[in-house]
């Protein structure tokens, strides 16, 4: 009787461990707030700074959009070299290329053999050149990824316009997706249809934009050929335009949107521009500005190029705003990454070291409104963005605080919400506490992959974030305090 009653009470306590193992379980289980990024697009979000290269025919004609009657033995860099264009990008801290492999004028900048108006038939290389494969070689030598923009539009083909040259944009596609590696981020421009050479014809012609190219099979050709790649348009499908050239993204910037309502080169996509709150799709945005005036290289602008403190700024506006940087470099005609250009991105490099070499977060002391077991507070400064804190969701005022036992100085902040969860925070608040009193900082809305405060740099005693407006439990996964260095 003894060994059942033994074996009774084993059989009880074994049920009750299995409920309590149960009931932690589900404290531990955090709902996400969809839409939510997919894998490709998490691994494009921290790359959040990389490089745009316009070189093509227009480098040689001083233009900015050929009309497609240019030669193809007008292109004849003297000294190209993509050896110097990875070289400077890496070194500058960018972590890819994107090429505009064919621009509006319809110049491929590899031996296409669906065309004539190609590399194959220029002076460069005695014909024998294809800068899309040298380029390839070098992002593989300096550990950048390698980016193709290829542009819908073509001013140069006699068939644009009808269903012909949709089967050629897309035999050309192929070619760039089949030929060079791995593409980290495919790129098709908003601009579509106008006037042009077309073969000849010099006339204008315009295509309905949402129809003409058949965008759910030319997407499906990507998604095919290059499976881990992301594909960039206006609407997305995986990434969407920020809405202007300027560099800055919006202060609010959602990432999801009712993608399925927009479509590229729609007139009025900038009432769309800072995302929508309940958007049904995940589609975040990439910030892309040129270092000079113009996207292609002019020499009358080799004293335009942006100052260090202009960089800086976009760089805060864009990586600091939920957003990826995407910086145009104009090679020249020689085939070289400009003096001026080396120079100044050198100088933005210096920066961002100098910034965010120490984050002055590590090892203080933190206290947070609540969390939930297995996702605490210390998960904010163990500098892995796998962890994350998540507040209780019966905290109504999530926050957290830092005081520092000795004050420091610093102008910088950075928040970051674990985005394969969603984006979930609508309002926050930031605050210092300096000679022993509180200051209301920053008022904020979004933060998603990362937001970048800045403030006068001063003395701080503590700091405090907190969120007003939420809409599921605060899910955070990194921050920092930062000393920016004053820009002369």
């Amino acid at each position: 009787m003894s060994k059942l009653y033994s074996i009774l009470k084993f059989l009880i306590l074994i049920f009750f461990i299995e409920i309590f193992s149960k009931c932690e379980k589900k404290e531990n289980i955090i709902s996400p707030v969809h839409p939510l990024p997919n894998s490709n697009q998490v691994a494009w979000q921290k790359m959040e700074y990389y490089a745009f290269i316009h070189f093509n025919m227009n480098t040689f004609t001083n233009k900015e959009w050929g009309y497609g009657d240019e030669k193809p033995i007008q292109f004849n860099p003297s000294q190209l070299d993509t050896g110097q264009w990875a070289k400077v990008i890496k070194q500058a801290g960018m972590k890819g290329i994107i090429i505009t492999a064919k621009h509006h004028d319809g110049f491929a900048l590899w031996p296409s053999k669906y065309t004539d108006h190609s590399v194959k038939n220029s002076l460069w290389r005695d014909g024998k050149g294809d800068l899309i494969d040298e380029l390839s070689k070098s992002c593989k030598d300096y550990g950048l990824k390698l980016g193709i923009y290829i542009s819908p539009w073509d001013r140069n083909h006699p068939d644009y316009g009808k269903p012909e040259y949709v089967t050629y944009f897309r035999n050309q596609l192929r070619e760039l997706l089949t030929q060079y590696g791995d593409i980290f981020e495919v790129w098709f421009d908003g601009a579509n249809g106008g006037d042009g050479y077309y073969g000849g014809a010099n006339e204008i012609r315009k295509v309905d934009k949402k129809t003409y190219y058949d965008w759910p099979k030319t997407i499906q050709i990507v998604r095919d050929l290059q499976p881990k790649a992301v594909i960039f348009s206006d609407a997305g499908p995986d990434i969407r335009w920020v809405g202007n050239e300027k560099g800055y993204a919006n202060e609010t910037t959602w990432s999801p949107i009712y993608r399925d309502s927009l479509y590229p080169g729609m007139p009025n996509f900038n009432d769309f521009s800072s995302g929508q709150e309940n958007g049904t799709h995940w589609v975040p945005t990439e910030t892309d500005v040129s270092i000079r005036p113009g996207w292609y290289y002019h020499p009358e602008e080799d004293s335009k190029v942006k100052s260090l403190s202009k960089l800086v700024d976009i760089y805060y506006n864009s990586v600091g705003l939920n957003s990826s940087l995407l910086l145009n470099l104009p090679v020249d005609k020689r085939g070289l990454i400009h003096e001026n250009e080396i120079e100044n991105l050198n100088q933005l490099s210096d920066y961002l070291d100098q910034t965010f070499s120490k984050n002055y977060i590590y090892k203080q002391n933190i206290e947070a409104s609540s969390s939930v077991k297995g996702f605490e507070k210390m998960n904010l400064i163990d500098g892995n963005l796998e962890t994350y804190w998540v507040s209780r969701p019966d905290d109504l005022k999530p926050n957290f605080t830092l005081n520092f036992e000795t004050p420091l100085e610093a102008n910088t902040f950075l928040v970051q919400e674990y985005i394969q969860l969603g984006q979930r925070i609508q309002a926050f608040t930031f605050e210092i506490m300096s000679n022993g009193k509180w200051e209301k900082v920053y008022e904020g809305t979004t933060i998603g992959n990362k937001r970048l405060i800045r403030f006068k740099s001063k003395r701080i005693d503590a700091i405090k974030f907190s969120v007003s407006k939420f809409k599921k439990q605060v899910v955070l996964n990194n921050i920092g305090l930062y000393r920016a260095p004053l820009i002369n």
